[in-house]
């Protein structure tokens, strides 16, 4: 039996824009065990995305609870959700949201360096994961060098440096071909087994989530069970 590291329950979200009110998510229950891949699906417009930036202390919800490793989040402060994001969360989206003026090395090294690890260690580090996506002969290159899947290797290479216990990723392939598609997944694949992460991937691929641990499905802002 895996070990759940996160249940988010009776998850309740409501846009307000003027005088109309969307009520995005209707009471979502789920849970998120260590070394499993979980894949949120869904059409567009369904929560998905809403509920992957609550899992992540991104957004706050109107009511329910988020309870990770006996630690109820809802009731840190701002500062201290912070501190959780940088030390236990690891972020992939759709656009990698590289900085154009570093290089993948440096990219990587920079939630390291804002987790006040020292420069010298915060490069080995950095060299040490870019080669476990594979692009150790990448380090210096910039993302406007770099092709579309290199750019997303280097992306999750930044999301886990940091050793996350929580990998969360809101289309991560939606931007890729097949084969890189495939690539991305199977890197996450080989870091649950190797890093005793979770991921939690939010995909229109029924292809990829088809391969995950456990799979989501949202309809219209509920959990279909």
């Amino acid at each position: 039996m895996s070990e759940i590291i996160y249940k988010a329950q009776n998850i309740k979200k409501t846009y307000v824009e003027g005088k109309v009110k969307t009520q995005v998510l209707k009471g979502v229950n789920l849970e998120i065990c260590k070394d499993e891949i979980t894949a949120i699906i869904g059409q567009s417009g369904s929560g998905k995305s809403t509920l992957l930036h609550i899992l992540g202390t991104l957004d706050t919800p109107d009511t329910g609870s988020l309870e990770f490793k006996g630690t109820e989040l809802l009731k840190l402060s701002n500062q201290k959700k912070a501190q959780f994001r940088n030390l236990n969360l690891g972020f992939v989206y759709q656009f990698h949201h590289l900085l154009g003026d570093f290089t993948a090395l440096e990219n990587v090294m920079m939630p390291l360096l804002i987790a006040n690890v020292p420069v010298k260690e915060a490069k080995l580090k950095a060299k040490e994961y870019l080669q476990k996506v594979g692009l150790s002969h990448r380090v210096n290159f910039r993302p406007n060098e770099l092709s579309g899947g290199e750019r997303q290797r280097v992306a999750i290479a930044r999301a886990i440096v940091n050793k996350p216990d929580l990998i969360l990723a809101d289309e991560p392939t939606g931007n890729l071909d097949a084969q890189n598609a495939q690539e991305v997944f199977s890197i996450f694949s080989h870091l649950v087994k190797t890093e005793h992460v979770a991921v939690v991937m939010v995909t229109h691929d029924q292809n990829l989530a088809s391969k995950c641990d456990k799979i989501y499905k949202m309809i219209d802002g509920e959990i279909d069970a």
